[in-house]
């Protein structure tokens, strides 16, 4: 039987890139509306940009809760990271240590790891137990004490799906006085989460995932008070409240979150991101969580007669929308992969670890072509 690539039934890759019905299209238009508005001949293409950003800006903003100005636009979540790192008071971080668990996005560690010794903190890695998939928070309460300057907390996981408790962590984290991030990347856009609720002190996130936005539209929130007190040395002109003040000697930071842009934004993922975000902001919250657990549940009921290992959570409730398993062994990942996508179901694996993310365009029809499909590899191993 031959399958439509395009009917999204067997798409699993929302912890990759998310999926919408009419993101071609939508996409296209808004690409082409930039396109058009950007060569136009006359003199309102940045007014018309700004005004695309603007719009990006305010559905994110709406989407966590971040009051009007704590919020703006970043390439991506290792130069938010880094932009945040660079915009500190000293004593936050120097001769202190910044904590983080084990099983983070790679990218995030990889940055901190290499300016540890510039900032003179101490980069202090929750690992991950033996033979467990993801980092408990009572390991990273333990690890955490009054020497932790800042604690990057990662919401949902890329690895195991795992959702941390963000009240017990944060409610520690207050205690030891230290500063507290999330990256909400894997998670924001089907698990609810709020900026005040409870309160952090900066996000970071793409609109990549369950968002279904383009590459290069990522944010950064800080909050009150702790803006106020940020410089980030990562600065430029449009770090300004007037982004077309020349003179050499007058820089001054705008009063807000606009402090962390600095060169030309990257507008074009911003525009390109709104149809997306403008969808999500439609849709019923409720019905797209249901809609993930109960496909995720099927696949987590099926998989033991499969001979997989669930790598996630099994309570749903400590659990982002991905649904990571094991592989038998003698199963060959790469080879899984291709045979799964010659029946047009996609997804992916890390190591031995297959990565399913069940959204919107998936249906029931989907996921059991996908079980029977594992039943195939397992046969064909």
């Amino acid at each position: 039987m031959t399958y439509e690539t395009q009917d999204g039934s067997g798409y699993f890759l929302y912890h990759s890139i998310g999926m919408y019905p009419d993101k071609e299209a939508e996409t296209e238009a808004a690409f082409s509306q930039f396109s058009r508005s950007w060569s136009r001949l006359d003199d309102g293409q940045w007014m018309r940009a700004l005004a695309a950003r603007q719009e990006f800006l305010t559905l994110w903003s709406n989407l966590i809760g971040a009051p009007g100005g704590t919020l703006t636009s970043a390439e991506n979540v290792t130069t938010a990271l880094y932009s945040l790192i660079g915009a500190l008071p000293e004593h936050h971080l120097r001769n202190r240590t910044l904590l983080i668990a084990g099983d983070c996005f790679p990218s995030l560690h990889f940055l901190l790891s290499g300016i540890a010794k510039r900032f003179g903190f101490e980069l202090r890695t929750v690992p991950l137990r033996s033979g467990e998939s993801w980092v408990r928070d009572e390991d990273i309460i333990a690890a955490w004490d009054e020497s932790v300057g800042l604690a990057l907390l990662t919401f949902v996981t890329s690895t195991a799906s795992h959702r941390c408790d963000l009240d017990a962590l944060v409610g520690h984290g207050r205690k030891m006085g230290s500063l507290i991030g999330v990256d909400i990347t894997q998670g924001v856009g089907l698990i609810p989460f709020n900026v005040n609720k409870p309160r952090v002190d900066f996000t970071l996130s793409t609109s990549l995932k369950w968002l279904c936005g383009t590459p290069g539209a990522g944010i950064i929130h800080v909050a009150e008070p702790l803006l106020k007190t940020c410089e980030p040395e990562l600065r430029g002109w449009f770090s300004q409240d007037n982004i077309f003040s020349w003179d050499l000697d007058a820089f001054a930071y705008a009063g807000d979150a606009r402090r962390f842009d600095h060169g030309t934004p990257s507008v074009l993922a911003c525009a390109g991101s709104v149809p997306a975000l403008k969808w999500h902001a439609e849709q019923d919250q409720a019905a797209l969580l249901a809609h993930n657990r109960e496909l995720g549940q099927r696949i987590i009921d099926t998989a033991p007669s499969l001979g997989m290992t669930l790598a996630s959570p099994h309570e749903a409730e400590r659990r982002g929308g991905s649904i990571m398993l094991r592989l038998p062994d003698g199963v060959d990942p790469a080879s899984s992969v291709d045979r799964l996508r010659e029946q047009a179901i996609y997804a992916d694996c890390r190591g031995r670890i297959m990565r399913l993310s069940p959204g919107t365009v998936t249906t029931v029809e989907g996921v059991d072509r996908l079980l029977a499909g594992l039943a195939g590899n397992v046969k064909a191993a």
